[in-house]
């Protein structure tokens, strides 16, 4: 599929691949670094693919909730693979180059996992609002049509804004320098190196990052109040401690990706401040897809149930 994409990607600029300074310049960070990054990227991926194959296999998680965390796991295990081993390449490489298709493809897959994770953290939301307030409609709310049309809806939200940043990054000349003070192809270093106005963009950005802010947080606003509203009139000390567990992981999760992704994104304009960027990118490109499989398996009875039922399965 990437190799489509590139087909289909016009270069109007005289720079044909850009270098990729990565994290750090510094020569005796760069095994430590590597190794840190290794063992990080390794545990994302089998935190992320155990998820869902513990999901798959178990038919006590077959539900609403457990399908829309299958989908934050694949989430998270595609933008990680976007990105990561191209960086791995930066600390052991002394010129890590990149070609302009395959910097705008790398921008448009990480934008659009990035963007269909935003929305699906917004319709767990709505599913842990529906389960709470609603149990009695809960199956009805939440049938597997709608929940596939919810997948669906994040996937293609994920798609247009992916689309709409990409597209008016291609359009923009680079003819100067191509050196990105980043470990990825990101919006705003390369904002920084092109020598047309880059005015479009960011108001495009602008625009598009901040309605899916204000209309993911809204929504999760607005779900987590009623759900708080109603936790307030349970009667017994049993339903608050269930109402707040089932949503305990899931509050967490949020507060790391919109935290560290609003530190990392909201309002990098000089070089200083990309670079600053580039740090809590770190966290938030790193941390939260490591985190979110143990998030979700460490606070959760249903997974280490399945995970005692598949080793048993398996050991049996």
């Amino acid at each position: 599929m990437p190799h489509k994409m590139q087909l289909t990607v016009k270069n109007n600029s005289s720079v044909s691949e850009f270098i990729l300074l990565g994290l750090t310049d510094q020569l005796e960070l760069q095994l430590p670094l590597f190794v840190l990054f290794l063992v990080n990227y390794t545990a994302t991926v089998m935190g992320n693919l155990s998820l869902m194959n513990l999901i798959c296999l178990n038919s006590n998680l077959h539900t609403p909730m457990y399908f829309f965390i299958f989908n934050l796991s694949f989430i998270d295990f595609c933008y990680s693979l976007v990105f990561t081993p191209k960086m791995l390449m930066s600390f052991l490489l002394e010129k890590n180059t990149i070609s302009f298709q395959g910097c705008m493809t790398q921008l448009f897959f990480f934008l659009f996992f990035v963007n269909s994770e935003s929305y699906v953290l917004t319709a767990m939301a709505y599913d842990r609002y529906v389960a709470i307030c609603q149990p009695l409609l809960y199956n009805v709310v939440m049938s597997p049509k709608i929940c596939c049309l919810l997948i669906f809806g994040t996937y293609m939200m994920g798609l247009v804004s992916a689309l709409f940043h990409t597209g008016f990054m291609i359009r923009l000349r680079f003819c100067d320098s191509n050196i990105i003070n980043h470990y990825m192809c990101d919006i705003f270093p390369l904002l920084q190196l092109s020598c047309s106005s880059t005015y479009v963009n960011e108001r495009v950005h602008s625009i598009v990052v901040g309605t899916a802010i204000i209309l993911c947080c809204l929504i999760i606003f607005i779900s987590y109040a009623l759900i708080l509203f109603n936790i307030i009139h349970m009667s017994s000390g049993k339903g608050w401690s269930k109402a707040l567990g089932t949503c305990g992981s899931h509050i967490i999760t949020v507060c790391l990706f919109y935290v560290t992704g609003l530190l990392a994104y909201v309002k990098p304009s000089s070089a200083e401040t990309v670079g600053q960027g580039k740090i809590f990118s770190v966290f938030y490109t790193f941390l939260v897809p490591m985190l979110n499989p143990l998030i979700y398996s460490l606070r959760n009875k249903d997974v280490k149930l399945a995970v005692k039922k598949t080793w048993k399965r398996l050991t049996s």
